[in-house]
């Protein structure tokens, strides 16, 4: 069937293609008379009015920006950061009267045409997995974009990240301070679709960067202390509960349990904390842990959780005004991060 175009009701009204253009965009030039039978034509003919995405491409800008992801959409809401970041984005965008759109796929395939496909000025991309494939997608829609939580070292690719190495060695030095040297790591993504133990020497080797930096980070923070790296047990999650709970059944079947957790995000320090409580070790009575985020759930644990704070509204801010004013960074914009103690750390037990 035949798409009914504006030139079809004009035509079937008897007016001119401009008036009945102007009986959708411009109403107050037109007749009531000549208005109402231009849109009961319309209504007639199954023509639901211009479509405003060609309007909006015809005029240049459609003051929106896209922020996708190559994760599930669901992880727009349900991981804490994610919401953080997004609500700072709409507070911006709302600022600015800009609209939002919501780009994501788990299919490469899919995701290529959502992105070409998303009618906005340009993309924030949330890098957490796949973040070189997003790139080089957004590449080929010839929009400007920039990049968080990249997970590479690519100074070409304009984009906003923080002191992660510097963040994770304060948390180091902060546990050491306090007594502990023995220790247990619960990482984020190394590399890709791998779960479980890993060594220093696969950390070191790689591919996201955010996750070797924290490492490296610690590594520097408990080298002063005596502290032996290369013998401090790692794993890999998923930065999801069922991962953080492996890891966790993992670092405390071992002959000497740690007293102290580093924990490379505070969903996974978060989940941590809920699988000490399900089994009566006490935080920080038998062991201490530190996150590394500073979202809203931190502070409102049981205990509160110390952690290493980002500034997660004020990137969601600048991203946005990158986007809408055009005035992308060359490279890597960094901005500095926190340690924020809290209850969740303490002196090792006796």
């Amino acid at each position: 069937m035949r798409t009914v175009r504006l030139a079809d009701v004009a035509k079937a009204a008897g007016v001119s293609q401009g008036t009945a253009s102007n009986v959708f965009n411009r109403p107050d030039l037109v007749r009531d008379e000549v208005r109402q039978r231009v849109v009961a034509t319309a209504q007639a003919l199954g023509y639901a009015g211009p479509d405003p995405k060609g309007r909006l491409l015809r005029a240049g800008k459609v003051n929106a920006i896209g922020v996708a992801t190559a994760e599930p959409l669901s992880y727009f809401f349900d991981d804490p950061f994610a919401r953080v970041l997004m609500t700072a984005i709409s507070a911006a965008c709302d600022a600015r009267g800009a609209g939002i759109s919501l780009v994501s796929a788990m299919s490469d395939e899919r995701l290529a045409w959502n992105i070409q496909s998303a009618v906005v000025d340009g993309f924030v991309l949330l890098c957490i997995e796949g973040g070189t494939r997003l790139v080089e997608l957004t590449r080929e829609r010839r929009l400007p974009f920039v990049a968080l939580e990249l997970g590479s070292n690519d100074e070409t690719v304009a984009g906003i990240g923080i002191d992660d190495f510097g963040g994770a060695r304060a948390a180091a030095v902060h546990l050491c301070e306090l007594g502990h040297r023995r220790f247990g790591v619960l990482g984020i993504q190394f590399v890709d679709d791998h779960v479980g133990p890993v060594t220093p020497d696969r950390v070191e080797t790689a591919i996201y960067s955010t996750g070797r930096d924290r490492w490296q980070g610690y590594r520097a923070g408990l080298a002063p202390y005596g502290v032996d790296a290369g013998a401090i047990p790692i794993f890999e999650t998923e930065n999801e509960p069922k991962s953080v709970r492996e890891g966790l059944d993992y670092l405390f079947s071992r002959p000497e349990r740690p007293t102290a957790i580093l924990a490379m995000s505070d969903r996974v320090a978060l989940c941590a904390l809920e699988w000490f409580a399900e089994r009566g070790i006490a935080v920080p009575g038998e062991v201490s842990i530190v996150g590394f985020d500073g979202v809203p759930e931190a502070a409102r644990a049981t205990p509160p959780l110390t952690t290493v704070e980002q500034p997660i509204a004020e990137i969601g801010r600048r991203a946005v005004e990158m986007i809408l004013d055009g005035a992308l960074p060359e490279g890597r914009e960094r901005l500095p991060v926190r340690l924020v103690v809290r209850g969740s750390t303490g002196p090792p037990p006796a």
